[in-house]
């Protein structure tokens, strides 16, 4: 009976191994079925939202351009967040999630491009996301503060927070960093949102003075706004941990061909100016990662 136990054990233990590998696609399976799937954030405008029952967002018309330089067609897998991003790699990379069993993205957008977060370890040492390969880095963003000129007459620190109300995403960095800078002194003044635009619709609105998001975020809802009270800001962020991070994607492991040949398509896309009018079209200001200012000579 232990014997038979033993055995059934082991098939199984086989199975699932043989299910994991057939739920990644190979290069050359991608290239025979005629199309990517690539995972991208739903709902996340500029980035990657629905409009007019399409896709749209920067991410998405970056994914369609990289795909049709292999002769391609994008299929999006919309990710809803889970708790981290460690989550979102491991439900659509390289594991799955147990409501939609066997699905899995070829590739994912707007991933973390960062020696940090990529050799990240748990508490036993292991590494975190070692199934997982990044690359391809296409963009670097910070943060942003956007305010109302009719009731801030200007934001040259976020030192002036202690005296203004300012609106920001629930849970956010922030909203960590602004109840925390100046001994907290900011954080009576705090409003906070389900999302960055519901904190900009209420500065809109007249509830609170300013709000602080991503600069991306922050150019598209200004250009949506189409309000001149309405202005970016140039203060600094005093105390401020990493202000500037670089995206790019995220692979499979095992699928490092693709990684490859995405990334070769991405430099010529970044070098022939394409990504930079992606970017233009919805009005947001690109900053070329750090890789291509040393190769295209920009400081």
């Amino acid at each position: 009976m232990r014997q038979l136990l033993a055995g059934l054990c082991l098939w199984m233990a086989c199975a699932l191994v043989q299910a994991e590998v057939v739920k990644v696609r190979a290069f050359d399976d991608i290239i025979d079925s005629g199309v990517l799937k690539v995972a991208m954030y739903e709902n996340f405008p500029p980035y990657s939202f629905m409009a007019d029952g399409k896709p749209r967002g920067v991410d998405f018309e970056l994914a369609q351009k990289l795909a049709s330089e292999l002769g391609l067609k994008v299929e999006v897998l919309w990710v809803r967040p889970d708790e981290t991003l460690d989550d979102d790699l491991r439900n659509f990379i390289w594991k799955g999630h147990y409501l939609r069993p066997n699905v899995l993205a070829d590739v994912m957008m707007r991933v973390p491009y960062d020696r940090e977060f990529s050799y990240k370890q748990n508490e036993l040492g292991e590494l975190i996301n070692e199934l997982v390969v990044m690359f391809g880095p296409y963009q670097r963003e910070r943060w942003q503060s956007a305010y109302d000129d009719r009731r801030l007459e200007e934001l040259s620190s976020v030192a002036v927070f202690r005296y203004h109300p300012v609106g920001v995403e629930v849970e956010s960095v922030p909203s960590f960093y602004l109840s925390s800078v100046f001994n907290g002194s900011i954080a009576k003044m705090l409003h906070h949102y389900p999302t960055a635009q519901a904190a900009f619709a209420a500065m809109q609105a007249g509830e609170v003075d300013a709000t602080m998001a991503m600069r991306g975020e922050i150019d598209w809802m200004l250009g949506q706004a189409n309000d001149n009270h309405l202005k970016a800001a140039q203060n600094a962020y005093p105390n401020m941990g990493k202000q500037v991070w670089e995206l790019g994607m995220a692979v499979h492991e095992s699928n490092r061909q693709l990684a490859y040949a995405l990334e070769g398509e991405l430099e010529g896309l970044i070098k022939a100016g394409t990504v930079e009018t992606i970017y233009e079209g919805y009005g947001l200001q690109y900053e070329l990662p750090e890789l291509y200012q040393v190769q295209l000579g920009e400081n």
